[in-house]
């Protein structure tokens, strides 16, 4: 501790490109850190949206299956997580990042973050159905009732249905409250990040609008995370 003070001192530290100036000024796995011009830390924050296809694990590593990271190349692919997982026959929007305080962030109920998804079911939607999902659905298993939820039919055997929470299966035990198995699940956005211009397995880079729009839903107050459009229906 006392060497780094005399470091400081000495102004052979540099934080970001500036002279560091005390001992409690913050450093995180991000910050790039110079000694005497050697390089330190220079461990920069990846955000990225990858459009996962069926039959891919949502984890890091697997004997078995491809993995989402193995659709990715980028040089820090091996630093990355997933924030928000998809299960094994689920399509579409996965986030990954090596940034754990933005995932956590993203990923905690409490942010309410809307996540949506395209449904395909087994038996046509009925018109009940929007009623029951904006009022939420008793879970008996963990004893909760699930938040409410906004469900636009497109077809008869086809929904749009957007959810702030992400219980263990949630969308299918959502349908299962009528007997409809749901035979295909695609997520298409989480907050205001979308797939647009992503084909099946691609990946991308997060805008600097899609990140700062992301946090800035998280930390807006609310009474739910879901569209204007829902919330007028509640």
């Amino acid at each position: 501790m006392s060497d780094t003070r005399l470091l400081i001192a000495q102004k052979r530290i540099f934080l970001d490109g500036r002279v560091a100036q005390s001992i409690q000024q913050k450093v995180t796995e991000f910050t790039r850190v110079v000694l005497d011009g050697q390089c330190l830390n220079n461990n920069a924050p990846v955000y990225m949206v990858l459009n996962k296809p069926q039959g891919v694990v949502s984890a890091t590593k697997d004997h078995k299956h491809p993995t989402v990271l193995s659709l990715i190349e980028h040089p820090q692919k091996n630093q990355l997580h997933i924030a928000g997982r998809l299960d094994f026959n689920t399509t579409g929007l996965i986030l990954l990042s090596n940034d754990g305080a933005w995932s956590r962030k993203i990923s905690l109920p409490e942010t309410k973050l809307a996540k949506t998804y395209e449904v395909t079911l087994a038996k046509p939607v009925g018109d009940e159905y929007a009623e029951v999902f904006r009022k939420g659905i008793y879970f008996a298993y963990e004893d909760i009732t699930t938040r409410p939820a906004c469900l636009e039919v497109l077809s008869d055997f086809t929904a749009r249905l957007t959810l702030v929470e992400g219980k263990y299966h949630q969308v299918k035990r959502m349908f299962g409250y009528f007997q409809n198995q749901v035979l295909a699940l695609h997520r298409v956005s989480v907050g205001n990040i979308t797939l647009a211009g992503l084909g099946e397995g691609e990946s991308r880079l997060l805008t600097a609008e899609e990140l700062n729009g992301t946090l800035e839903t998280i930390d807006q107050l609310g009474k739910v995370g879901l569209p204007n459009a829902c919330l007028a229906a509640l």
